[in-house]
This record gives C-alpha cells, structure tokens and sequence, in this order.
C-alpha cells in the first residue's frame, strides 16, 4: 500500500503542511513555471528564476516570500504619501483656524491630525510584520496589523471626543468667526487632501489584504466629508446665523462617530479571524477540480496580516498508495494557490475512503443541504 509502511492508511503522512515561508518536505517541483507570487515584480520573478537554476527547492518559497516583502513595502509607501498629504492639509487648517477661530474647522483639523498620525502605529505593524516566524511566534507577526487597528480604533475616539468637547463649548460660549473665504478654502482643500488619501488607502490595502489599511481609508474618506461639513457651516456663518459653525461641529462628531463604527466591524472581523464567504466557496471549487479528490470536507482560512492561510481536509481513494495520495495533497494545494489571492500556505489533510463509504458526490449534496 505505501513505499515506506504497508500498515500506514494514506493520511498518514498526506497530512502535510505546505508552507511557503519555511517547510521541509523534500519533493521537488522543479519546471512548473507557473506564479503563486501573487503580485511580484518582474524582477523579483527573474532573480528568482535564475537562482532556482543553481539552487531548486519545492513550491517557490522565494517567490512568496518576495511578495510578502514587496506588499509590505506597498504598504509602507502608502503610509508615508498619506501622512505627507494629510500633514499639509492639517497645518494649513490649523492657520486658518488660528485666524477664524471656526470650531468647525477646528473639529476637521482634529479629526485630520488623528488620521495622519495613524500612520506611526499603521508603519511599525507594516516594519514588524516582517520579521521571520520564531519558534514563540510560529505564525510570524502580521498580527501587528490587527493590533495597529485597535491602536487606530481608539484614535478615532479621541478625536470624536475632542471635536464634540469643542462643539459643545462653543454652543455654551459663542464666539464670532471671521476670514469666512479662508474657512470655505480650507473645508475645500481638506475634502480634496482627504479623499485623494481615502481612495490611495482603500486601494493599497484591498490589494494587500490589509484590513487596517482599509478601516484608515475609510476614516480618511469620512473627514473629506466632514470637511464639507465645515463649508455649509461658514455659510451659515455669512449668512448670519452663528450657531451654525458649533452645529456643524457636532454633525461632524457624528460623523466620526459612524466611521468608528465601520472601522471597529473591520477590526473586529479581522481579529475574529473572519474571511470572506466567497474565498472559502473559491477554495472548496477548486479542491473538487483536483484529480483524485472524491470529497471535500473541512475549509478553515484565517488572516496573519495581511496574507491568507489555509486548512482543508479532502478524502481519496483508500487504495492509492502512501505516495500517491501524498501527491494528490500537493495538487490541492496548488489549486488552492491559484484560486484564493493572498493565499501563501495550506495544510491538507488527506483521509482514505473505506468499504462502504457512501457516494462522495452524494454525501456532499448533503453536507450541504
């Protein structure tokens, strides 16, 4: 039945942990050309390439470890762009303010200054996520993205907090407010700054799987819209009603308010070890396209940083020999490769048909059912 144990049942050793970052099966692959890179530079696929000619391992572990690199990398150049753009804008409002004296704009500037300094615990995820797995930390350490969003999560809050203390205030203790076109520029140049940033942030994290980087586009996109908020109230102002620049300072909170709450439903998912639904049915397609695979069972996935991990358990025929069913194991996880982005490892489990085991396409119907 096996070459190694005539006793052994093939999942036995089909059980194999086919991880890119570091793994120690010996089988080769060597001419299969095709990229798991997900997004690598052609250079790195090139460098690569040559080096696999002098030095061939299994499963181009090179090529994932070039991508994570250069995701992080991507991450980090969107960090530091947004940072210089909301920082421009953040010291332009606050001179405007400093003549105004628009609480409004005040609120926005607040709420701007918060979102370039998510940055700083955004970059040190981006720098420790990096760093290889030890044997403490077996996974590595993209968890420090979700960490970064919980940091990002209680910014958020200090800032609602700030801007609604300030509205208030002010609706206590009116105060008059002048230089009204510099306020209407400002609200304009802090919408522009913001959704340009919004938009680069969304991008890059959907990219990258970077659910951090997502939940600070999204705030990024609400202060755009804050800062709008601060245009109507300098023309309530002109137009002679006072209270319109606290007012909006209040609306503004709320808005905040609300981005928090998207931002804290991303977070918490992620930490939660959510998925989308689409990637699991994504997954177990194409474990069934597999030659070999008569059923597939279980299908875990979860997110270390921004890259994606799998676990899947399929069923083979019980007469295959230890080697064989091995590798049917190695083509499901190819499969996998190919159809799940972000995917950078799976662990397949492969367990024997026996006598008298229902139809797989049968029991599966029903599985489902």
């Amino acid at each position: 039945m096996s070459d190694h144990d005539p006793t052994h049942e093939p999942h036995a050793s089909a059980e194999h942990h086919h991880d890119h970052d570091g793994h120690g099966h010996g089988h080769e692959h060597g001419g299969h050309g095709h990229d798991h890179g997900h997004g690598v530079s052609r250079w790195s696929r090139l460098r690569h390439q040559v080096g696999h000619a002098f030095a061939p391992h299994s499963h181009e572990a090179a090529d994932k470890v070039d991508s994570a690199m250069e995701s992080s990398a991507e991450g980090m150049r969107t960090l530091w762009i947004s940072l210089g753009v909301l920082g421009v804008t953040t010291v332009l409002q606050t001179l405007v303010f400093a003549l105004s004296g628009s609480v409004a704009l005040l609120g926005d500037t607040i709420h701007n200054g918060a979102d370039a300094l998510t940055a700083v615990p955004l970059g040190i995820a981006f720098v420790i996520g990096r760093r290889a797995a030890t044997r403490r930390f077996t996974y590595g350490f993209g968890r420090a993205e979700d960490l970064a969003g919980i940091a990002i999560l209680l910014t958020i809050t200090a800032s609602s907090a700030l801007a609604a203390y300030t509205a208030v205030d002010r609706l206590l203790n009116p105060q008059e407010i002048t230089h009204l076109p510099w306020v209407a520029a400002a609200a304009v140049v802090g919408f522009i700054g913001n959704e340009w940033v919004a938009r680069y942030r969304i991008r890059t994290g959907r990219k990258i799987g970077s659910a951090a980087l997502v939940a600070d586009g999204l705030h990024a996109r609400t202060d755009g819209f804050t800062s709008l908020a601060v245009l109507l109230g300098a023309g309530g102002v002109a137009l002679g009603w006072q209270l319109a620049d606290p007012i909006v300072g209040l609306l503004i909170t709320i808005a905040i308010l609300m981005v928090l709450k998207d931002a804290a439903k991303e977070v918490f998912r992620r930490l939660m070890d959510a998925v989308d639904p689409a990637l699991v049915d994504s997954a177990e397609t194409a474990l069934r396209s597999v030659p070999g695979v008569s059923r597939v069972g279980e299908v875990r996935m979860r997110w270390i940083g921004h890259q994606l991990r799998a676990e899947a358990t399929i069923t083979v025929d019980g007469s295959l020999s230890l080697r064989s069913a091995h590798q049917v194991a190695v083509e499901a996880e190819h499969a996998l490769l190919h159809a799940v982005p972000r995917l950078t490892a799976a662990l397949i489990h492969a367990d024997p048909t026996r006598a008298g085991d229902q139809d797989p396409h049968a029991a599966l119907a029903h599985h489902h059912s």
